[in-house]
């Protein structure tokens, strides 16, 4: 269906609550739409500038003003907010459980929940609009739209599956409850230094992007989930060194130093990132 189906779908339905609900909807579209258009214009501007056009000569291509060209390109968005998608992105972290007086009770770690509120700072500072979502122990499908899933092997199939696509990285058991990263190009395998020695406040985390029917998924898996939160730190920092547009999948590991409330306080890229472009 396209958007004016959409459009013209939710003028004529005879339900308000419905009919509201799904204006609601449309409206984030359409603004994250508008603001994806907004870079698009910057990206081009710049594109023209780089092959030789003077910036007077694009404006009086474009049809504006040589300040209102001066304008999109200091309001206009970074061309890596593109990273995450063109928006809304839905963010997903796993629902674990844990026994409490007794019962089996649901639970999101908080290093989880740490991580899932850095990137919603991050795509919020690119303009895209967020949304949450569970991952259950038994989920094995990808909600529809852009989305970025916080979720190790361990967590659920949904995680296994978005990691059996990486061509180079691969999680791999260790022992009982722990797991390493493998890169098949050198064949070294990467652990969680926190896991073979607690006093160690060091972890490390996985992370891969991938454009697939037309939306983008970004997947964050770390050893431990402090792991996770330190690819989410080192992304919102770096993305625009490790954004390629023409790119449809990368991948990459990260490593991160934490306190002993786990902190974050500082993260380095220790492998790739690995792109399907070389």
């Amino acid at each position: 269906m396209t958007q004016a189906d959409d459009f013209e779908q939710v003028r004529n339905d005879p339900d308000p609550i419905r009919r509201g609900q799904r204006a609601s909807e449309l409206m984030i579209v359409y603004q994250q739409r508008a603001t994806e258009l907004a870079r698009l214009r910057k990206a081009a501007i710049e594109e023209a500038h780089r092959g030789g056009m003077s910036y007077t000569d694009i404006a009086e291509r474009f049809g504006l003003t040589k300040g209102r060209i001066s304008q999109i390109k200091a309001s206009a968005p970074p061309a890596e907010r593109a990273f995450f998608g063109v928006g809304p992105v839905a963010v997903g972290i796993p629902r674990r459980f844990g026994f409490e007086e007794g019962r089996e009770r649901p639970f999101f770690d908080a290093n989880d929940q740490a991580a899932q509120e850095a990137i919603e700072a991050t795509v919020t500072r690119l303009a895209l609009a967020s949304s949450r979502f569970a991952i259950d122990q038994d989920r094995a499908d990808l909600p529809a739209g852009d989305l970025v899933v916080i979720c190790g092997p361990k967590s659920a199939p949904i995680a296994r599956r978005l990691l059996d696509d990486d061509p180079v990285l691969s999680f791999q058991r260790t022992d009982k409850d722990g797991w390493s990263i493998t890169d098949s190009r050198t064949g070294q395998s990467y652990g969680s230094p926190y896991r073979r020695d607690g006093a160690r406040r060091i972890d490390i985390g996985y992370f891969s992007r991938r454009q697939e029917g037309g939306r983008v998924v970004v997947h964050i898996a770390g050893i431990t989930s402090i792991g996770s939160l330190g690819v989410a730190r080192w992304l919102d920092q770096h993305l625009s060194e490790v954004f390629a547009p023409t790119s449809t999948f990368l991948s990459g590991v990260v490593e991160c130093d934490f306190t002993t409330d786990f902190a974050v306080t500082d993260s380095r890229l220790i492998v790739g990132p690995y792109s399907d472009l070389g």
